[in-house]
Order: structure tokens, then sequence, then C-alpha cells
């Protein structure tokens, strides 16, 4: 599996919202992974001052992470390969 990072701008976004955003990507990787790809929400990382949100995702693909990221409707996202 692949680890990869995923940035998204959250205009005015607060802990609880980034929370959220959180706990919608873990539900989505779990559906992702259901129904055949393989993909494991690892954190989520809120920088307020940024109104930045990072997910990072272990997946057996990149197209994995872009389907949980539509699934859990993470609007714009940034989506790249990173090394842990």
């Amino acid at each position: 599996m692949l680890n990869y990072l995923v940035e998204t701008y959250v205009s005015g976004a607060h802990a609880q919202d980034a929370r959220a955003a959180g706990q919608r990507a873990r539900s989505a990787a779990r559906d992702v992974t259901r129904s055949g790809e393989p993909v494991r929400h690892v954190r989520t990382t809120f920088v307020p001052g940024d109104e930045t949100c990072f997910h990072v995702f272990e997946a057996a693909s990149y197209a994995a992470v872009v389907e949980v990221c539509r699934l859990a409707e993470i609007e714009s996202p940034r989506i790249v390969p990173v090394v842990e």
C-alpha cells in the first residue's frame, strides 16, 4: 500500500468541521475498501491559521483516494503520494 496526503482549503473552518471531515473520510475509506479497493484513513490534521486540512491515507491506488474524497465530499482536494 502507498501513502497519500490530501490537502484541502477549508474557508472559515473550525476544529469541529475538520473532525467531521475526518469522520466522513474514515467512513468513505471503509466503503471503498468494502467495494474491493483497499484504503485506510490514517489521520486528519487541521491548521486553523491556514484554513487547511490534511488527510493521510494508505491506499492501493490514487484512484481509491479520489473516490474516498468524492464520497466524503472533500472539495477540491490536492492528492499527492508521500513517504512516511
